[in-house]
């Protein structure tokens, strides 16, 4: 068997002014999501690589995977700054019907997250004293997603500091 090792053995850091989105990502974040990456990438810095290309033509790493990723740095000066305009890269090469094939295979691999798990997590932060306001802001949630999750629980415990509508009188 011939010797493989995957990029993600060889990260290094590269100038974002390096580094260029793809024409083909068909992927879309919708606001919410976009904000807590940016928490996370606040939060836990960047701890999975920009997956590029290296154009040998142009010195220019083409996107891959991690677009969302490097749009932060982009957006925000705070990243920006602490990162001190790098980025790490994991580089792929690949001609590019494989480069469009691997892109779609990292954003359909990334899946959904199951409702039940959610739910339990939820509960475990609440059991542990975590308010709302905190399990909204670090896990990217509404109140009312909060509230649905805390209802498939139906653990009256979940409630219990709970302001209740006097929508009844």
């Amino acid at each position: 068997m011939q010797h493989y090792e995957s990029p993600v053995y060889n990260v290094i850091r590269v100038s974002i002014e390096k580094i260029r989105a793809n024409e083909y990502n068909p992927n879309a974040v919708a606001p919410p999501e976009m904000k807590l990456l940016y928490e996370s990438i606040r939060e836990d810095g960047y701890t999975m690589p920009i997956v590029c290309y290296y154009h040998e033509d142009d010195g220019m790493y083409e996107i891959v995977d991690g677009f969302h990723r490097y749009t932060v740095m982009l957006k925000h000066p705070d990243i920006f700054e602490r990162e001190g305009g790098c980025l790490p890269v994991s580089v792929i090469k690949k001609p590019i019907a494989e480069r469009m094939a691997s892109t779609i295979r990292h954003n359909r691999a990334r899946g959904t997250h199951d409702v039940d798990l959610m739910s339990n997590i939820v509960a475990e932060l609440v059991s542990m004293g975590r308010t709302d306001a905190w399990i909204a802001k670090k896990l990217g949630m509404d109140c009312d997603e909060i509230l649905r999750l805390k209802q498939i629980t139906g653990l009256a415990e979940l409630f219990k500091n709970q302001p209740y509508s006097k929508a009844w009188e």
